[in-house]
């Protein structure tokens, strides 16, 4: 993983630390990435990293959700995450 995406994975890390300390069950997480362009097939850079990285704190993937958008500075996507712990 890059720079950008070990900060990333830091953050969500971070935030799922701080989620369970609060004794949360339910964390929602949304990952973004910036596409050159939407119209191919290829893996979402970083994000699986992230992904694992809040998995690694306890947490478990129980759905997913996605969504592009085009900005001025080129084409996004974010996967809203929503992980449970029990």
């Amino acid at each position: 993983m890059g720079f950008i995406n070990n900060a990333k994975a830091k953050g969500a890390t971070d935030e799922a630390r701080k989620a369970y300390t609060e004794g949360r069950s339910v964390l929602v997480y949304k990952f973004i990435e910036a596409n050159k362009t939407s119209m191919t097939t290829a893996p979402m850079t970083g994000v699986g990293e992230q992904i694992e990285a809040v998995e690694a704190e306890g947490w478990t993937l129980a759905n997913m959700a996605a969504a592009e958008s085009k900005t001025l500075g080129g084409e996004r996507a974010a996967v809203i995450c929503l992980f449970r712990r029990r």
